[in-house]
């Protein structure tokens, strides 16, 4: 799709919708359309209080045009918020006409729509005058509107009880036993980069403790530990017990209330490293199958069994884990609906915890080909994740909190589902940003929150294991800052 623009300076906006709605098509900005050409002109014009903004998308001889009006006032920021709006409605309303299914989030975009919905709970709005403004402002449908309200009212209950230094940790495992070809993540496979481990491990518990020191002389209060990956269960038993023993040495864990590491890959998982986990006061963990379907598995690059998923669960189980979660991806190569439903009726017969429910998205970078296979899964995702939802509510389950991502098949989402209690706190405080979260690692990035709880200032460690070996300096220098936030944040509140 090709586009024109005139009278806006940033075309973000009507790239971002163009992006929503046609996720399959590339989209260039052009400053002449040639005649006959399929696309989508946009036109901005300023008034005395208000801008008048006009989209008009042509494609097979037909064409759809759209008016909306903003208002101009004197606070910048509303100004912005609300033109951006205005410009992707337009764009969304000149566009969908010629869309075969419309988008389930409607114009809404972004990967935090709990969020979006949590910020008019904040303002006092009540859950149907959310409803209302999603449906009649952003087309989002009764489903995913039921979803982001229900994610934010938890979202905004965790909020209520948080203290003001409260902290979370996330520690990244870059390792696993191989690539499966839908992740998109800074990982790698043991085959290749094995050889890193031991020196990773050393320079990342060396960050640990220096880390460890910076929050106690800031006084803050962990009450949270998540460490992901990559697969956490790539160390072997030996070198697990050497990384919590270097985080229960080195940080303080009084007022911690869960600590999760994602076993995930069931071809890692063994009695010896579950035993390590349960030691160290680990009380949740993730056993992931993606799918129980061996086709399956075998089209994405898993070398385990769906067996293997029954015998690591029983072991977790049996060793006392009374927190499991387990991921399902929907639309994999191979699947279908009938397959998808029985991977579903499998895992709910386990009585986990906790079930995630993902769906497919094409790896960053994804070329035009890709994009298509998965905008064309629209349909088959819909039924699956329609199978999920009746499936879990059915048997107990409810979902707490959810995130996008783009090149989604289908535009859809990833959800976590849970038994009534069994909420990952992390997750919640992570993906609805409501607290800092400092992160180590190779490829973490800490977040601190401001007091607004909405500045956000980021520390980057290097992205790749090879870079992160080498800048332990630079990486223990950055987290210095945590520091002077702290400081900073102390010095608000006593002026307010």
């Amino acid at each position: 799709m090709i586009y024109t623009i005139e009278g806006l300076e940033n075309d973000h906006p009507v790239r971002d919708m163009l992006f929503n709605l046609l996720p399959a098509e590339v989209t260039e900005r052009v400053e002449l359309v040639p005649e006959g050409a399929d696309a989508l002109g946009v036109m901005v014009q300023q008034t005395g209080t208000e801008y008048c903004i006009r989209a008009c998308c042509t494609r097979g001889g037909k064409q759809v045009c759209t008016e909306k009006r903003t208002a101009r006032t004197d606070d910048a920021v509303l100004t912005k918020r609300a033109l951006t709006h205005g410009v992707k409605a337009a764009v969304f309303e000149a566009v969908t006409p010629f869309l075969e299914h419309m988008p389930e989030w409607g114009s809404l975009t972004g990967v935090r729509p709990a969020k979006f919905a949590r910020g008019f709970l904040e303002q006092g709005y009540t859950p149907a005058q959310v409803a209302q403004v999603m449906t009649e402002q952003y087309h989002v449908s009764p489903a995913r509107r039921a979803l982001a309200i229900r994610s934010a009212g938890i979202a905004l209950d965790c909020k209520n009880k948080l203290q003001p230094k409260d902290i979370s940790i996330y520690i990244g495992i870059p390792f696993c036993p191989s690539r499966c070809s839908y992740c998109s993540f800074v990982s790698h496979s043991i085959e290749k980069a094995g050889k890193l481990m031991a020196e990773y491990l050393d320079t990342l518990c060396a960050e640990i403790e220096h880390t460890g020191t910076i929050l106690q002389q800031a006084g803050l209060r962990i009450i949270s530990i998540y460490i992901g990956g990559g697969t956490p269960t790539t160390l072997s038993a030996e070198q697990m017990d050497r990384l919590l023993a270097t985080v229960h040495a080195s940080f303080d864990l009084h007022a911690l209330e869960e600590f999760t590491v994602e076993a995930g890959r069931p071809d890692t998982i063994t009695r010896e490293k579950l035993l390590v986990l349960r030691q160290y006061g680990v009380d949740r963990i993730s056993i992931n199958p993606q799918s129980m379907n061996e086709a399956v598995l075998h089209a994405i690059g898993r070398h385990h069994s769906p067996e293997d998923v029954l015998d690591r669960f029983r072991l977790a189980r049996e060793i006392g884990f009374h927190a499991i979660n387990m991921d399902t991806i929907a639309g994999l190569d191979c699947d279908t609906p009938e397959s998808f439903a029985r991977t579903m009726d499998i895992l709910i017969g386990l009585n986990p915890e906790n079930i995630t429910v993902h769906t497919l998205a094409a790896k960053r970078g994804a070329d035009k080909h890709d994009r298509a296979q998965n905008a064309e899964k629209q349909e088959m995702v819909r039924q699956m994740l329609d199978i999920a939802s009746h499936k879990l509510t059915a048997a107990g389950y409810a979902p707490y909190y959810l995130y996008r991502q783009k090149f989604m098949a289908g535009g859809f989402e990833n959800v976590g589902w849970c038994k009534t209690g069994y909420e990952c706190k992390y997750n919640i405080y992570m993906m609805e940003e409501l607290q800092t979260i400092v992160s180590l690692g190779a490829g973490g990035v800490t977040k601190l929150l401001g007091t607004d709880g909405r500045k956000i200032q980021r520390i980057s460690n290097p992205k790749y294991p090879y870079e992160y070996n080498t800048a332990l300096e630079k990486i223990n220098a950055g987290k210095q800052s945590i520091l002077t936030w702290a400081q900073s944040c102390t010095d608000e509140a006593v002026r307010d």
